[in-house]
């Protein structure tokens, strides 16, 4: 019996190891840290071995196969001791992907990935697809190849999940966009974050797809110089194509294998220019695999976005509330800022990721009359923008930041909560960090 080991013993290591056992593995979850009570009693009913606060080398080095969840580094000591004997080290998508002829969707970027994942499985459910989201969002790939049976996926996936691949291959793959993240994961070089988020092609072949996003440089550089054997499909709002989906007239236009459809602009449910671009990436691929035209642009029109992912709360006073938690880059709040058409109290701040906030510059002159910091240190956010904004207000909790934020917000305006850093400093994580946004707005 071939020996499964998983380092990590949070959801996609749980879901492993599950599909493992199902599979005839003998399987042992290994986490370092603490293993949540959910998951001990999942482990615990399917009679899986576990260990928390410790790795037991003696036992991993002694694997077939070792699946490492996505948050462990390639660079520990443990891993590489693994990859120097020989041992296979894999992510759970590749994993899953073994057990399954389904037919899959991939997605992956560096912002909106979220909300096309979404969006496609909104799109192909609404058609009667038989579907299943999984991967960096819900229930993890593995344990729903365990428990269902699916006839489709849509996958979000991490550059860190394409890190572990050897066979896993996507009919169709979507690159949203790659801009400059996790780069400790990558020893500072942007080079190999990209070529990582460009695995999801490396398997495909003549008969896939890659839908992309033509208006971003750094896609269409690395394409020009690794070309890919699948078929590309560009989708921009800059330029138009043959084949692709672009704007036109106000209209988004996809035309592929010489059959088009349009969808006016304005029936979108999504705002802002990234979410048209994430509506023409979702549709484009629900295009391929064949989803009535009619269906699309309903779904378009009908779509719920990703909650904490420009999340409209409350209005109150004719002051629209936006909860954007999920921002936890500079690009990210960007996107945001960009699509703000009101005058815009904005809530910023948390742990910085290295962040070089004057690429919002432009658009904090334009669109933002006060900054309300929340977070632990603030002082990069002052020293940046301490002279370009009227008012700037220091705070260290979400309700006194919201009462603020009341309290400066004039009839018309936008109070907008778009971090552009993580949430560690005074929250758990940004769902935490959005839930309090909220309730603070319903405590006015």
């Amino acid at each position: 019996m071939a020996f499964l080991v998983v380092l990590g013993g949070g959801e996609s290591g749980v879901g492993t190891a599950i599909l493992g056992k199902q599979k005839g593995y003998k399987v042992f979850v290994s986490d370092r840290g603490e293993i949540k009570e959910k998951y001990k009693n999942v482990l615990e009913h399917f009679e899986i071995d576990w260990e928390e606060g410790i790795h037991t080398e003696a036992t991993i080095l002694s694997g077939d196969l070792v699946m490492k969840s996505p948050g462990i580094p390639d660079t520990v000591p443990l891993v590489v001791a693994l990859k120097e004997q020989g041992i296979p080290v894999i992510s759970e998508i590749e994993f899953a992907s073994r057990y399954t002829d389904a037919m899959i969707i991939g997605i992956t970027g560096s912002n909106g990935k979220t909300t096309t994942t979404m969006l496609a499985n909104h799109l192909l459910k609404a058609d009667g697809a038989n579907v299943g989201m999984a991967g960096n969002i819900g229930d993890s790939f593995a344990k729903m190849v365990a428990e269902k049976s699916y006839d489709r996926y849509v996958l979000e996936i991490s550059s860190f999940q394409l890190d572990g691949i050897v066979d896993f291959k996507p009919h169709i793959a979507i690159i949203t966009n790659i801009t400059p993240d996790h780069l400790d994961r990558y020893d500072y070089e942007f080079d190999k974050y990209i070529a990582s988020k460009f695995r999801i092609a490396e398997n495909q072949t003549a008969d896939d797809y890659l839908i992309y996003n033509a208006d971003d440089p750094v896609l269409v550089d690395w394409l020009e110089q690794h070309p890919v054997k699948s078929k590309l499909i560009p989708f921009s709002i800059e330029k138009q194509f043959q084949e692709g989906a672009y704007l036109k007239n106000n209209e988004i236009e996809i035309t592929t294998a010489n059959n088009t459809i349009t969808i006016m602009k304005e029936t979108l449910a999504l705002e802002g220019k990234h979410n048209l671009k994430n509506t023409m990436a979702a549709a484009t691929a629900a295009k391929l695999v064949s989803i009535r035209k009619q269906t699309i642009r309903e779904s378009v029109m009908n779509f719920q976005g990703a909650a904490h992912r420009l999340e409209k709360v409350l209005k109150i006073h004719h002051v629209q509330y936006i909860n954007d938690s999920k921002a936890t880059n500079v690009n990210a709040t960007y996107y945001a800022l960009d699509s703000m058409s009101a005058p815009t109290v904005w809530l910023v701040g948390g742990v910085d990721k290295g962040n070089d906030y004057r690429e919002l510059m432009s658009l904090v002159r334009e669109k933002v009359k006060a900054i309300i910091c929340v977070g632990k240190d603030n002082t990069k956010i002052k020293e940046t923008f301490g002279n370009v904004v009227d008012l700037m207000v220091e705070t260290f909790a979400m309700d006194e930041a919201v009462k603020v934020a009341y309290k400066i917000a004039e009839r018309g305006d936008t109070v907008l909560l778009s971090p552009a850093c993580a949430s560690f400093d005074l929250f758990e994580n940004y769902e935490d960090r959005g839930n309090q946004f909220k309730e603070a707005i319903k405590n006015l």
